[in-house]
């Protein structure tokens, strides 16, 4: 069953795409028509790809990895971070630093010397210094967490980026392609969706457009996030089962024995006694024959 219908995207105005003469060809397999020299966007392969997308974002979440979200356009910045912080995935939404995938280790520097910042804050050595000093290290912690505050908790690359209009985001798109990183995208009609992995054709402009796909792309995420719970928690449950068996190993062969019968005792056996050879038996002695006397 599609995770969306026509009619949802037909008010959202999902299927309004850029002016005609700025649209680029490679969209051509996504639209449907073109009206008052507005492109109008297929909905039925909206829908579609929609679906193909959730489906592999769930797995990702299900499999227990990451993806970031990158949207820093006034009319996706808000929504995106929102959602993204919902189901506990990072997100860009400020400025795409350069280098923010291909020099990684770097990044996680910058990330690294926020938190240093708030250990000097909770372990007072922050106030011992100078306000002057003081003054700058607040600053530059202000920059940081607007820049990086999002993906602070992100320590190694992202298995996916969603983004929202890849013109504007061409650096971020670009990195993910050279590390061979999946990209899940909206892709409106002046764009070329050639880098994108899973291209989902909409209205990347509209707020209602955005929150529309955003919310039903978390819906997955979050399905795949419970699974994951589910499963953790059976395999838990196996072990300590497996645990409890190992740690009693004859706990069933004791109630066995508590609940059978009692066993009666038997009395020893005498041995035999050998019965007594019996007497010799006198043979019979023959009485002599008198003879007859002579008359």
């Amino acid at each position: 069953m599609p995770r969306t219908n026509f009619q949802e995207l037909l008010d959202a105005g999902v299927h309004f795409g850029h002016l005609a003469r700025k649209w680029n060809p490679k969209m051509a397999p996504y639209i449907f028509d073109q009206k008052n020299g507005i492109h109008i966007i297929d909905l039925h392969k909206t829908i579609v790809k929609i679906d193909e997308a959730a489906d592999a974002m769930k797995e990702l979440a299900r499999s227990g990895r990451k993806i970031l979200f990158v949207a820093t356009k006034k009319q996706a910045k808000e929504i995106v971070a929102e959602k993204a912080t919902a189901v506990n995935m990072p997100s860009i939404t400020e400025r795409w630093a350069g280098g923010m995938l291909t020099n990684f280790p770097t990044i996680r520097k910058a990330v690294k010397k926020m938190n240093t910042i708030d250990k000097m804050k909770e372990d007072g050595t922050f106030e011992k210094l100078a306000k002057r000093e003081r003054l700058q290290i607040t600053r530059q912690r202000e920059k940081l967490e607007k820049n990086l505050g999002s993906i602070r908790d992100m320590s190694r690359l992202p298995s996916a980026l969603f983004v929202i209009d890849i013109q504007k985001e061409a650096n971020a798109v670009k990195e993910a392609n050279r590390l061979n990183i999946p990209v899940f995208a909206m892709v409106d009609t002046c764009c070329d969706p050639t880098p994108i992995d899973y291209v989902i054709p909409a209205n990347d402009d509209a707020t209602k457009s955005i929150e529309l796909v955003l919310n039903i792309l978390c819906q997955a995420i979050e399905e795949g996030l419970n699974e994951r719970k589910l499963e953790k928690d059976k395999e838990v449950a196996e072990e300590t089962a497996e645990g409890e068996a190992l740690s009693n190993p004859t706990g069933k062969k004791l109630r066995a024995r508590k609940s059978a019968k009692p066993v009666a005792v038997e009395e020893p056996v005498a041995e035999p006694v050998e019965a007594a050879e019996p007497a010799p038996v006198a043979e019979p002695v023959e009485a002599p024959v008198e003879e007859p006397k002579a008359e």
